[in-house]
């Protein structure tokens, strides 16, 4: 299925769906808006130029200073704009009723003059913001003119290069593996099968787990038994032409500039004339593409004497592809305590009383990484085992705040994995920084958020929940999420994200105002912001800070505590909301003002109340008016009453889980109506029937399976 590219891009904000709206707005349908025509075309063209500047910007790993500054200014500018015009849309959309009698007559021409008024200010707002956004580009251009173009940047050692020389007397726990190693490329029966003329090794794993250290080390142990070897880095974007040459200088023994060819082809037919005949060992490291990997085969001769090559990659996909794939798996907590111990206290690797608690909390942020266990025991070792200090950066580490070299060198090793992947795939990871460590995320949940979010754009919308699949199938394979066995009887994977990766990604969220998460960890908060789009509350019995925040703006909304809302937190405050989360929170109720004005959020898509205590006769009155709603999940234990007709207005729901038949018997027969659904859930607890009695179900199909099923059943 041909895809476009996101909607809603970490790099670009909402500058898709913010042009595709002043598109729509040129159309025939609002001819009558000549005063803001004109406005329309020319910033329509304006952003057009921006995104692609912000598209080809955003592939930089390393922008300058002034870029960021100018990429964040336009990004929040593409949601101002959006907002502005999805008011002034929902303004014309608005239905005027017919008027009943002189009163209603009169009440009918103020009603027409409030929304006149509207339509004005709103319109001026968007010319407002044309301006500002010229103005924005304006500057940039003009303080881009200003900068020397002699700077260069100073060049910097990949880490991976230094893993090749780490000595052997300070590896820990790499002889098992080794010896695992090598016994897959060893010989079968004492002799090499004929289908395996050419035996492959892919070493798969996550950043920073020792691959290079590891292929490194089964590399000097066996090649004194091979004559031609070479060890290959070929990284992100590799020069094939100065690959091939490395290869053909290292395994003949010329020297590089003795390795000049024509093209690619005569390369590969020189490497393989030459090895044709000759015993080999070769190690590619770090591949991150097939493509690459495939080319380089072609220049391996397959022959009879038992010739040997390794690889290295992160990506699950590209190992088995490669063939021979052996993922390599996180340190054994004895193992990861003696590579902690020995780089924090030395010989005697014995850890203090007073530092063992620390230590456990600092080892299990580390996850069994060599890296960072490494990394982190050498910051340690630096501040002589004082337990405050130990503590402080403890802290400092898992709100992502420390800056010291070693920190940087861990998060570089990251940041390879993150600037490589697509930017739909960059959104949907930063994304994950709203949830707490440890905290597994059900598959489906996250990916019916993202559709809602719009990080998702397929060409048809009812595959989208299979193109959200794919993604989160691709962040599992590259090594940046784990997958987790779940509880749940569900085909969506659920996952978790290690620590590191956490911390990595919050960071980048908070530089670029992705998602502001409030939490009470020992009084602390993160990413606190002026204006804020996407809010994750971690509070527990602690009211929001008052004054620091405008929510006016805010796109999504997400609750993971107990009656930690005051009224602050009313609905009818957030006009623009397309989110809200409020699955893993309970309200006493006393709170339930929060979900007032429900039907007030004429843009929200999810909404998911777990068994969140509110008033259910209320919210079943406000729920049919929201029109755009993609996903309501409810739990089970929360009954809703919806009144008759309600669910048959939900015209884009997709997911409706749990509704409960005693409650509501006649949304069975509204079901049919619903074209668009593919996950329902009922609930038959307290039926007449005592058969049914505590029974719930779920099902889950395409949108196509579930209209034939209606259709069959006649619900």
């Amino acid at each position: 299925m041909a895809m476009e590219a996101a909607l809603v891009s970490v790099a670009t904000g909402v500058l898709k769906p913010v042009i595709r709206k002043l598109i729509v707005l040129l159309g025939n349908e609002y001819k009558r808006f000549k005063t803001i025509r004109k406005e329309i075309k020319s910033l329509t063209n304006e952003l057009a130029a921006m995104e692609a500047f912000l598209l080809k910007t955003s592939e930089d790993e390393d922008p300058d200073v002034q870029d960021k500054v100018w990429m964040n200014e336009v990004r929040e500018l593409s949601y101002d704009l959006e907002d502005a015009i999805d008011d002034f849309m929902q303004s014309i959309g608005d239905k005027d009723e017919k008027p009943d009698g002189f009163i209603g007559k009169v009440k009918n021409s103020l009603g027409k003059l409030g929304k006149m008024k509207a339509r004005h200010r709103i319109a001026k707002e968007i010319q407002d913001l044309k301006k500002q956004i010229i103005q924005v580009g304006d500057r940039n251009a003009r303080y881009k003119g200003r900068q020397t173009f002699s700077s260069t940047k100073s060049e910097i050692v990949d880490p991976r290069i230094l893993a090749r020389f780490e000595h052997a007397s300070k590896l820990v726990g790499i002889d098992e593996t080794k010896a695992e190693i090598i016994k897959l490329l060893g010989k079968e029966n004492g002799q090499v099968p004929r289908q395996q003329q050419l035996k492959i090794v892919s070493i798969v794993g996550f950043g920073g787990m020792g691959k290079t250290t590891l292929a490194n080390q089964v590399y000097q142990d066996l090649k004194g038994e091979f004559q031609h070897r070479a060890f290959i880095s070929v990284s992100q974007n590799p020069e094939l032409m100065k690959i091939l040459r490395t290869i053909l200088s290292e395994i003949t023994g010329i020297s590089y500039p003795g390795t000049e060819a024509g093209c690619i082809e005569q390369l590969i037919d020189k490497i393989k004339d030459f090895l044709a005949d000759k015993r080999y060992l070769i190690v590619i490291d770090d591949i991150w593409d097939i493509k690459h990997w495939e080319v380089i085969r072609c220049a391996l001769a397959d022959n009879h004497y038992e010739n040997r090559v390794i690889t290295t990659t992160r990506d699950r996909d590209v190992a088995h592809k490669v063939g021979g794939a052996y993922e390599l798996k996180p340190l054994p907590d004895e193992t990861s305590k003696i590579l902690f111990f020995g780089r924090s206290f030395g010989i005697n690797n014995e850890c203090p009383d007073d530092l063992v608690e620390v230590s456990e909390t600092l080892l299990k942020k580390c996850g069994g990484v060599p890296l960072a266990i490494i990394t982190i025991a050498g910051l340690l070792a630096s501040r002589e085992g004082n337990k405050r200090e130990w503590n402080k950066l403890c802290d400092s580490i898992g709100s992502g705040l420390d800056n010291s070299p070693d920190v940087k060198e861990m998060r570089k090793i990251l940041a390879l994995s993150y600037h490589h992947l697509p930017i739909h795939l960059k959104t949907c990871l930063l994304y994950l920084s709203k949830f707490p460590e440890d905290y597994i995320i059900q598959g489906d949940r996250l990916i019916w958020r993202w559709i809602c979010e719009g990080f998702l754009n397929g060409v048809q919308d009812e595959y989208l929940f299979e193109l959200g699949e794919s993604y989160l199938t691709e962040l599992i394979n590259r090594g940046l999420i784990q997958a987790v066995d779940s509880y749940r009887y569900v085909r969506t994977t659920d996952c978790r994200v290690h620590d590191l990766v956490l911390e990595f990604i919050s960071s980048i969220s908070i530089e670029e105002n992705f998602c502001t998460i409030l939490h009470d960890k020992k009084g602390k908060s993160a990413a606190i912001t002026s204006k804020v789009r996407r809010l994750f509350l971690q509070l527990q019995y602690v009211e929001m800070p008052q004054g620091r925040l405008i929510l006016s703006h805010m796109r999504s909304l997400t609750v993971s505590s107990r009656n930690c809302v005051d009224k602050m937190l009313l609905l009818s405050s957030f006009p623009h909301l397309r989110v809200l989360d409020l699955e893993d929170s309970y309200f006493l109720e006393q709170s339930q003002t929060i979900l007032n004005h429900l039907g007030s959020l004429s843009q929200l898509r999810y909404l998911a109340l777990a068994d969140t205590y509110v008033g259910e006769l209320l919210l079943a009155f406000q729920i049919g008016q929201l029109k755009n709603l993609i996903c309501l999940r409810v739990g089970r234990h929360f009954k809703i009453k919806f009144r008759p007709g309600v669910v048959r207005e939900l015209e884009c729901l997709q997911e409706l889980s749990v509704i409960s038949l005693s409650e509501s018997p006649h949304v069975a027969k509204e079901l049919r109506h619903l074209t668009k659904l593919r996950v329902l859930g009922i609930s038959f607890e307290d039926m007449p029937d005592e058969s049914l009695n505590g029974l719930a179900f779920g099902v889950s199909m395409s949108p196509g399976e579930f209209a034939e099923l209606n259709s069959e059943r006649q619900l």
